[in-house]
């Protein structure tokens, strides 16, 4: 079982790691609110009830404490918490307001919406470190102009701040459960779409999760073709059962590809109680020790990379 060592860090076969994931949710009360105002009747306390989770405190402060509370626990150094729709960013900032050194802010944007562009150079402004965009919730190609219209304004004022592009099959498992609908259009989720994106701001750095998703192989082309784009590893990667793959075969492809700099560590933390999910980190630090990767990229890839790219 993961735990915290002695000496700091994350138990891993190699020994303690400081691992920093890119990739946690952080349901916040306001979270809860714009999936309620969703669905007519349902209510913040029935959401509770139908979850079976602890539902988070009003002050996104109080949440954020929680969860150092359960990464020092756990031994995790750092987090990415991710704002996970449109309209709750404030969330986030207040989290990372309270705990710069161990979070970073990341908020979902739907480009389509009237006042995106200045949501995102606000929150940019704010010290927000990535923007997340996914195609396939809101419906739109990653070179429609709207699209291109908030990474404009990333490259023109904040260069160093990601950009986060959900890609391949995409699944919310907290809708289904609340019986909200997910219409969501594969059509727009090809990594593919990201290439003349990728290209035409070289100096932006982009991110693509779960391995892309289903999307495994334009990730790979993708990633291979653009240096500054990286694929986060987060998820218990479901999407391997459509190919037939297991995560040393995943892992083994990418890192001939893409070598041990350009791999995220991700858990896709979401909820209490289970908190962080450590059976992630387990089976992906297993699939990579019994590759026979080396302690000094198990570091990059679990924690070194992301601490380079955020800073």
């Amino acid at each position: 079982m993961t735990h915290r060592q002695a000496g700091g860090g994350v138990a891993s076969p190699w020994g303690p790691l400081q691992v920093a994931d890119a990739h946690v949710h952080f349901f916040s009360h306001r979270f809860f609110s714009l999936l309620a105002a969703q669905k007519p009747g349902l209510t913040f306390d029935q959401m509770g009830a139908l979850l079976g989770w602890t539902m988070p405190p009003e002050d996104p402060a109080a949440l954020a404490e929680a969860w150092v509370h359960e990464l020092d626990k756990r031994g995790v150094a750092r987090a990415a918490l991710i704002a996970s729709l449109p309209g709750d960013e404030e969330s986030v900032l207040a989290a990372v307001a309270a705990h710069p050194r161990r979070f970073w802010g990341y908020f979902m944007v739907n480009p389509r919406a009237a006042d995106t562009v200045a949501r995102v150079q606000g929150a940019l402004d704010r010290g927000m470190h990535a923007v997340c965009f996914f195609p396939a919730m809101h419906g739109y190609y990653m070179h429609d102009d709207a699209a291109m219209a908030v990474i404009d304004v990333i490259a023109a004022t904040r260069p160093a701040a990601l950009v986060f592009v959900h890609c391949g099959v995409l699944s919310v498992g907290v809708r289904p459960k609340l019986g909200l609908s997910s219409p969501f259009d594969m059509r727009y989720s090809n990594p593919i779409d990201l290439h003349g994106v990728a290209l035409r701001f070289p100096q932006v750095r982009f991110v693509i999760p779960h391995f892309g998703a289903g999307y495994f192989r334009e990730a790979l082309m993708l990633a291979e073709l653009c240096p500054n784009v990286f694929l986060d590893t987060s998820s218990s990667n479901k999407w391997m059962h459509y190919e037939g793959l297991d995560l040393r075969h995943v892992f083994r492809r990418a890192l001939d590809l893409l070598g041990p700099k350009r791999l995220l560590f991700g858990s896709d933390s979401s909820f209490f109680p289970r908190g962080w999910n450590a059976a992630i980190f387990e089976a992906q630090a297993k699939a990579l020790y019994e590759l026979g990767v080396e302690a000094k990229d198990a570091n990059l890839l679990f924690g070194e990379n992301l601490t380079r790219l955020v800073g």
